[in-house]
């Protein structure tokens, strides 16, 4: 289980098409809904299934978990 953290997103209305919201700190990492909470919820989604694919690849190529203060 990831521990929680939190994200900033932009958030942008797309006429006639609803909402896209965007992770900042995941690039490529965005989502869209018809309403405000739809798109709210459909990125929280994204970025959890973002966050397994970035684990399962350091998994694959046997990366290095260092951790960083800043």
């Amino acid at each position: 289980m990831m521990e929680e953290r939190n994200y900033h997103l932009s958030l942008k209305r797309q006429p006639g098409e609803g909402f896209v919201a965007k992770c900042i700190e995941l690039p490529g990492c965005l989502s869209e809904g018809k309403t405000k909470a739809e798109s709210l919820k459909n990125i929280q989604d994204a970025i959890k299934l973002y966050l397994e694919d970035v684990e399962a690849e350091a998994k694959e190529k046997k990366a290095k978990l260092i951790q960083v203060r800043v």
